[in-house]
Parts: structure tokens; C-alpha cells; sequence
């Protein structure tokens, strides 16, 4: 059972390394205040931002989010 517990650390720390690396990388969402007071257009880039590499770290980031919550629980647990 300890063999377990420590691959599951393991693949914690991996998944908290990479998570907060994708984190770093991500842009911010908001234009700065000039896409305020100017009122940014949508452009072609931004509506089909899912499909780009944005949209690949964004759903990474979600996935990772998800099982770091997951693993955490599962660490806490008194196995």
C-alpha cells in the first residue's frame, strides 16, 4: 500500500509542476484598458480560439485543475 501511496505522490508533484508552468504561460484575458475604452472587436483569432493553442493550454489547465483537486482528496484520505 505505501508503493501506492508514493506513485501517487509522484504523479502529484508532476501534475503540480506542469500545472503551474501552464498556468505561467497562459495570456491574460482582458485587453488593458484600452480594449475598455475602445470597445476590442471580436477578430477571426479570437472566436476560434478554441481550436488553437490557446484553447489546448486552457483545457490542459482545467484537466490538470481537476485531477490535482482529485489527487488531493485521495492524498488526505488515511489510507
Amino acid at each position: 500500500m505505501e508503493v501506492l501511496r508514493a506513485i501517487v505522490q509522484i504523479v502529484y508533484i508532476g501534475i503540480c509542476a506542469v500545472l503551474a508552468f501552464i498556468v505561467l504561460k497562459q495570456e491574460g484575458k482582458s485587453s488593458g484598458l484600452s480594449g475598455a475604452l475602445t470597445g476590442a472587436s471580436e477578430s477571426y483569432w479570437s472566436k476560434n480560439k478554441g481550436r488553437s493553442a490557446e484553447g489546448f493550454i486552457v483545457r490542459s489547465t482545467k484537466v490538470l485543475a481537476t485531477l490535482f483537486i482529485v489527487l488531493s482528496v485521495v492524498l488526505n484520505l488515511n489510507w
